[in-house]
């Protein structure tokens, strides 16, 4: 191998440790080289893994201890019909939002499966904690764990209990380098079958240690939240005005 082909070589090879992206892969004649194709089956099967694995209440009510929680199902009856209908992914089951409490609430928080369950076990008890340590003048709700939900569930759940605002965290639509991302969605006064994505906010790719750390997606969400009770509103009026920089974990 020419000098200058080890070059390019070590390049890209110190370029992959900065990015999860896939880069600089090479080929195999008119493929990729084998241990590259290796990879990209592996990543595949986990993003289906990520997608069908069930989702399990009880983890994340182990790592909320001492926080009292609810769980709720969607409309969906299973997990194919989920795939299949979005639209009943955003509604809650009638049985369970009838039974859910009501109450002055300022928030409420819902875990939701989405895509990947892999990210809310991993991670959404963590942002709950850290984010509810911020909010200590709020009343909030109990925490509500949503099975084979999608955000909008949330604006159903939030308009049941007579919460002024919903954060929804759910597991984003795995990625070929991420089969674990967190999302957070935070909407003010919803509306079932109103509200549009427009009158949301997110914060995408919660995971530490390759994503947003759990201490920086707290204070932003947090920070977040003060502001929309401030202006009575959420999505495109309501902007990150924190100069401080959120580093990765």
């Amino acid at each position: 191998m020419s000098e200058v082909a080890v070059q390019t070589s070590e390049l890209w090879a110190s370029l992959r440790q900065r990015t999860q992206a896939r880069i600089g892969l090479g080929r195999a004649g008119s493929a990729l080289p084998t241990r590259h194709r290796l990879e990209l089956q592996a990543a595949h099967a986990a993003a289906r893994d990520a997608v069908h694995s069930p989702f399990e209440p009880d983890v994340i009510a182990a790592g909320l201890a001492g926080t009292p929680t609810i769980r709720v199902r969607s409309s969906a009856p299973d997990r194919l019909t989920y795939l299949q209908r979005p639209d009943l992914g955003r509604r809650l089951d009638r049985t369970d939002r009838v039974h859910l409490p009501t109450g002055e609430w300022d928030a409420v928080f819902v875990v939701a499966d989405g895509l990947s369950s892999r990210a809310v076990h991993e991670h959404a008890a963590a942002v709950v904690r850290e984010t509810a340590a911020r909010l200590e003048d709020w009343h909030l709700a109990p925490v509500v764990l949503a099975e084979q939900a999608r955000v909008a569930l949330g604006d159903d759940v939030a308009q049941a209990m007579g919460a002024a605002m919903v954060v929804v965290l759910v597991g984003e639509r795995p990625g070929m380098s991420a089969a674990d991302s967190l999302g957070a969605y935070l909407t003010y006064r919803p509306t079932p079958g109103v509200t549009t994505d427009a009158d949301r906010n997110c914060l995408s790719n919660i995971r530490p240690p390759m994503g947003l750390s759990y201490q920086g997606a707290a204070a932003k969400l947090a920070g977040l939240m003060v502001r929309a009770r401030e202006l009575e509103a959420t999505g495109v009026v309501l902007k990150d005005e924190s100069d401080a920089v959120v580093p990765l974990a």
